[in-house]
């Protein structure tokens, strides 16, 4: 599967809320940098450790009266990724928290923003 924009869903309490059209996905891993003998020719060596992933989500509405969305940060929703229009059952899900909500209101323009979404568990 693909992700795109249009690939993710988000879920509070078991009930879709949300879909998207523009986003950004990462996953990184912590690293430890270890001693490496003189045969490693001065060449660094590492140690993986956890995992971690995050999401940023953009939007663009015609009609927007959700400043009450500023409040939601902390909670915590179960993102899915995978097509909407698809009986294919692959993809992703996982537990994360809402880290950051940024809206752009100017006067006369679409309203604009960002949600942040930072994993709390593993992508299964």
């Amino acid at each position: 599967m693909a992700i795109n924009g249009n690939n993710i869903i988000i879920y509070l309490n078991g009930t879709a809320i949300a879909g998207t059209t523009s986003n950004d996905v990462q996953s990184s891993i912590d690293m430890i940098e270890i001693g490496a003998p003189l045969s490693s020719g001065g060449w660094k060596q590492f140690l993986t450790k956890r995992k971690s992933w995050s999401v940023s989500v953009n939007f663009l509405v015609l009609q927007y009266s959700g400043v009450q969305d500023l409040l939601k940060v902390g909670n915590i929703y179960t993102l899915k990724f995978r097509g909407r229009n698809s009986s294919d059952s692959t993809g992703v899900s996982g537990s994360a928290i809402l880290k950051t909500c940024k809206i752009t209101s100017t006067k006369g323009n679409l309203v604009q923003g960002s949600f942040q979404f930072q994993g709390n568990n593993a992508l299964s």
